[in-house]
Parts: C-alpha cells; sequence; structure tokens
C-alpha cells in the first residue's frame, strides 16, 4: 500500500517488567516521580568486580495467576485457559529474558482486552515481535560452570531454547496463539524500536492485523557486567548508585546495565475503533538508519541518528516543530549524549520553544534490546497524562549540551500537554531507530 492507503496504526495494550516495578503502572509512577531503580547489584556476588551496580527486577514471580484467557479459541471450540504467566514446570526450560518478555507480552495483550473477541480474529493476522539485544548471558554463564564442572553429561538438555533470543517471541506467540508474523529483531539498543518500527509496517500494509510489539533484555551477570565493563563503558559510580545514570550530566561516566521487559500491542485502527478498544496513541512515524562509521562509537554530530529522525518525520508527514517531548536515547555515556543532543538541535533552524527532552534511563538505566519499547510506552503514557518525566541526577549540564540550549528537563516533571513524541533508540554496530507516536 502507498501513501494515503496505509493503514493506521494504534496502541491498544501494554506492559512492563522494570527496575522500578513488576507493572507498569508501578514503573510509570517512579518515573514521573523522578525515583531511581538503581543500586547494588544482588543477583551474584559483585566483591571482585569493579561494577558493583544495576538496574534489577526485584521480587519477580513469573508464575504468578491471572484471570482466564481463552487465546486458542477456534469456533466453537475452546482450549483449556490460560490462567498462569508461566507454568512451575516451564520456568527452568526458560530464560529469564523469556520470562521477562512472557509477564510483559501477557499484561500487555490483557490490558488490550482483544481476548473477548479472538474467536472472531484469526490468528493467522495476529504477530509478534519481541527486539533481544543479546538472549541467554546469565543461563550461556551458568551452564558453561556446569560444564567445566561436571562436564558434557551435565548440560541441560533446555540450554539452547534458554537462550536464542527469538524464543522470547517463540514461547510468547505459542501461549497467546498468534500464528502470524514471528520475529525477532537483534540490533543491540535499538532491537525493540525496530521491533516496534517493523510491527508498525507490517499492520500498516496489511499483512497483520495485531502485532504484540517489544523487547526483554537480562544481562545483569558476571559476563555481561564484566564485557561492558572490559569496554570501559559502564559507570563505577558504585558508593551512590541511584546517581550513577545521569544523562546530558558533566559528570557522568558510563551507562548502568538495566534489565525487563516491555511489551506493546498494535493493531490496525479501524478494528480497534470497532471492538470499543481503548487506544493510547497512534504509531505515525518510523525511521531506521546505519552510521557506518564505527562499532561502538556513534558518528560525529550523531549525523545516523539525525537521519533517522528526519526519515521519521518524512514518514509521519509532519514537522519537527510538532514534537512537544523527545524521550532521549541518552544512556548517560560521555560521547553519545552530546552527539544525540546535536543531532536533535541540528532538526531545528532557529531554537524550539515547547519542545523538552528527557532521559528516562537516569532512573531505570539501560536495559538494552528492552529499552526502546520501554522508552515508547513512557512516551505514550506521557501524552496520556499531560506529563514530562525529569531526567534526574542533572546537576550541571554538560557545555556542548547547553551549547544547543535544549531545555533537557532537569531533576523535575514538567505538565504540559502533549500531543506528539519522537523517541530515540541507538545501537552498537551504528543501528538507529526513531519511532513518532501521536495522541488519537
Amino acid at each position: 500500500m502507498a501513501g494515503s492507503d496505509k493503514r493506521r496504526v494504534v496502541v491498544t495494550g501494554i506492559g512492563a517488567i522494570s527496575p522500578l516495578g513488576n507493572s507498569i503502572n508501578e514503573t510509570w509512577s517512579k518515573i514521573v516521580a523522578g525515583k531511581s531503580g538503581i543500586g547494588r547489584i544482588e543477583s551474584f556476588d559483585v566483591s571482585i568486580c569493579p561494577v558493583k551496580i544495576a538496574g534489577e527486577v526485584h521480587n519477580f514471580e513469573p508464575t504468578r495467576a491471572i484471570a482466564p484467557l481463552y487465546p486458542r479459541a477456534k469456533g466453537s471450540e475452546v482450549g483449556p485457559p490460560l490462567t498462569q504467566v508461566i507454568h512451575p514446570k516451564t520456568v527452568k526450560k526458560i530464560g529469564k529474558f523469556i520470562q521477562y518478555a512472557m509477564s510483559a507480552g501477557i499484561d500487555a495483550y490483557i490490558d488490550s482486552k482483544i481476548d473477548p473477541v479472538r474467536r472472531e480474529l484469526p490468528a493467522e493476522r495476529m504477530g509478534i515481535n519481541i527486539g533481544v539485544g543479546m538472549g541467554g548471558l546469565p543461563e550461556i554463564e551458568a551452564v558453561h560452570d556446569t560444564y567445566l564442572a561436571k562436564g558434557y553429561g551435565r548440560i541441560t538438555p533446555f540450554f539452547i531454547p534458554q537462550v536464542i533470543p527469538n524464543l522470547a517471541a517463540g514461547n510468547l506467540g505459542i501461549e497467546l496463539n498468534l500464528k502470524g508474523p514471528n520475529m525477532c529483531n537483534v540490533t543491540a539498543c535499538t532491537s525493540s524500536a525496530h521491533a516496534i518500527g517493523e510491527s508498525y509496517r507490517m499492520i500498516q500494509n496489511g499483512i497483520a492485523d495485531v502485532m504484540l510489539a517489544g523487547g526483554a533484555e537480562s544481562t545483569v551477570c558476571a559476563l555481561g557486567i564484566g564485557g561492558f565493563n572490559a569496554m570501559k563503558a559502564l559507570s563505577t559510580r558504585n558508593e551512590t548508585p541511584e546517581k550513577a545514570s545521569r544523562p546530558f550530566d558533566q559528570g557522568r561516566d558510563g551507562f548502568v546495565m538495566g534489565e525487563g521487559a516491555a511489551v506493546l500491542v498494535l493493531e490496525e485502527y479501524e478494528l480497534a475503533k470497532s471492538r470499543g478498544a481503548k487506544i493510547y496513541g497512534e504509531v505515525i512515524g518510523y525511521g531506521l538508519s546505519g552510521d557506518a562509521y564505527h562499532v561502538t562509537s556513534p558518528a560525529p554530530e550523531g549525523e545516523g541518528g539525525y537521519r533517522a529522525m528526519i526519515q521519521a518525520f518524512e514518514d509521519a508527514g509532519i514537522s519537527p516543530q510538532e514534537i512537544e517531548y523527545i524521550n532521549a536515547h541518552g544512556t548517560s555515556t560521555p560521547t553519545g549524549d552530546t552527539e544525540e543532543a546535536g543531532a536533535v538541535r541540528r532538526l531545528y533552524q532557529t531554537t524550539p520553544k515547547n519542545l523538552h527532552i528527557s532521559s528516562t534511563k537516569s532512573m531505570t538505566g539501560h536495559l538494552l534490546g528492552a529499552a526502546g519499547a520501554l522508552e515508547a510506552i513512557f512516551c505514550i503514557l506521557a501524552i496520556r497524562d499531560s506529563v514530562v518525566p525529569p531526567t534526574i541526577n542533572l546537576e550541571n549540564l554538560d557545555p556542548k549540551c547547553a551549547e544547543t540550549g535544549l531545555d533537557f528537563t532537569a531533576n523535575q516533571p514538567v505538565r504540559k500537554t502533549i500531543d506528539t513524541v519522537l523517541t530515540n533508540s541507538f545501537g552498537f554496530g551504528g543501528t538507529n531507530g526513531s519511532l513518532i507516536l501521536r495522541k488519537v
């Protein structure tokens, strides 16, 4: 389909697991309040690790009960209801990132209230794309330790299904009987932004009517922390973890690892309207690009990210002046933050007066492959609640960021009407993605 023939795509359900809470409501309330979810790592011994902090998920219950769902309904025959997020016998068979994805995905599915009309919706028209940056790294680490200690005979037969990135989408698709496109974007920290963008295009172009799109990640383990630390990418502000993630601040010294999952239910607008669905907002623009510059450093002046944003505006058919809020990639790395700030400023001939920018990674840490989806949800809720979440720990604005004249929403939320938002995700390998969402 081309031009105006393309179908509209709206968001009808959201779900998330994050360092700030095991529901999107708990997470969002803390985001608006400017609370940090970063602390000393508890999941493994960090006594000899140079980096001792991360944004971990706490008190997660993968087997929690849910109201009966009947996603397997076919005609007059109804399969067994789904009554738990994950059956207890299944927990050890799947990686933690898959558990997070299933929890966030089922919450989003429930939130969409689509289950009661499943008999009317062909499963072949419903798909899924859960972006994952690294997959089951903690499980790789654990199984390797077992192998070294006990040999080949003690490697679990569930090892491979625990760690393959696309099995977040695979397991969730099985549970929810989603027989349409089943995909997994693996594009580093842009994975879930790309998953949303590609799902948006599939619905736009008539390939699917409903897509569960998002991301999942769980890499808080000795290998994950050690590997990123070896690259000098992580903050070592161990004594004050809640202040370690400080995007755009002159004193930033690296990002803080986070974990969790976020999933959105994307739906063709006329379908959503016909069933009386609650509509959070509409996806109207998607842009993506490659830096072709460096494996870990952004291109000078954020050139690749700038092109992704421009492409998103062209796709949406709007100008940058219509954006009231940008949720920045803003990881708290020395180079990335200033390059992104410069790229945003290039969008405008004069300094924009009604634009606020913030990085919610200051509170969640960096969820890698899940970051883009979680931040897209924050954008949707910013529209709904007329509030710009803050960039916490922004005490001394980096001079290069200050030169742009942009407002980085330091430390306090801003209440204002928001109709249109932009969110950026940039990843290793020079992969970039930008999404534009709008109030309906």
